[in-house]
């Protein structure tokens, strides 16, 4: 079920957490990224849609790999997200699908960013377009305003595991407590049915917050932190995170130590 990316087990043992880097310029991006090797965050998105323009070929290859020589052994995680999935970018779907191919040409990212719904048929071509390049593919559906119902997430889940993703991933905003609930059984439901890949998940704003840092419990692989601007609703500095998930992780490995049985494993 794990995907080994640098040495990086996606989908083992606690939730790895991944710090997004905005900047409109490549000089910020690059002095952000800075800051972030030695950590403790596995992965770095680089979310392409802030950038205040895409360079031509040369220049942005260049700017790739100069971010990835920056990281070291950090995965890189290339994302240009829409606005109609909650990002500020403004691209046809030929420019978008044009630029997640150059990404991949540039032999510098270890992940791409697939927006599921985008256009009929996108995602399979360019799930098989990265795959060709060495590069991984998270596929991903965002809802701002509300949470579909479970079974709806259990189904978008399977659009994406079938459409050849390796990494599903779906992010909904809770308008009641049920609604994170309801997103985290739907993992549950995805791997109850023989779902084997591992899933991104998140109820995102404060409601949700339980999402983002109980993972190992319920199935999601991977965490998003901030440093500095988050970008989305509900994400807390990654220093947080990674103590919170260090502590989860010890507890939950006492758990399987005791066979499952908790406090009843301490009663007389």
């Amino acid at each position: 079920m794990g995907i080994n990316i640098r040495g990086i087990m996606i989908g083992e043992g606690r939730p790895k957490i991944c710090v997004p880097v905005m900047g409109t310029r490549k000089e910020e991006v690059l002095a952000l990224a800075e800051k972030l090797p030695g950590t403790g965050a596995e992965l770095v998105e680089l979310r392409a849609d802030y950038l205040s323009y895409i360079p031509d070929a040369e220049e942005f290859y260049g700017f790739l790999k100069e971010l990835r020589q920056m990281l070291r052994e950090q995965a890189l995680l290339f994302t240009f997200r829409s606005r109609t999935e909650g990002g500020k970018g403004q691209l046809s779907v030929e420019a978008y699908q044009r630029l997640c191919e150059a990404a991949c040409e540039s032999g510098q990212i270890d992940l791409l960013d697939v927006e599921a719904y985008l256009k009929e048929g996108l995602m399979e071509e360019l799930s098989g377009y990265a795959h060709d390049h060495g590069v991984k593919v998270v596929g991903s559906s965002h809802e701002f305003q509300s949470t579909p119902p479970e079974a709806e997430l259990v189904k978008r889940l399977w659009y994406m595991d079938r459409a050849g993703v390796d990494i599903p991933k779906v992010a909904v905003m809770p308008r009641e407590k049920k609604d994170v609930l309801a997103l985290m059984s739907a993992v549950l439901s995805y791997r109850e049915q023989g779902g084997s890949k591992p899933v991104i998940a998140m109820s995102m704003g404060e409601m949700g917050l339980i999402s983002r840092l109980a993972g190992e419990w319920y199935g999601s692989a991977v965490t998003f932190a901030a440093e500095g601007h988050a970008s989305a609703p509900g994400q807390i500095p990654y220093e947080e995170v990674k103590q919170i998930l260090e502590i989860l992780h010890l507890h939950a490995g006492k758990e399987i130590e005791n066979g499952g049985q908790g406090d009843m494993a301490c009663q007389g």
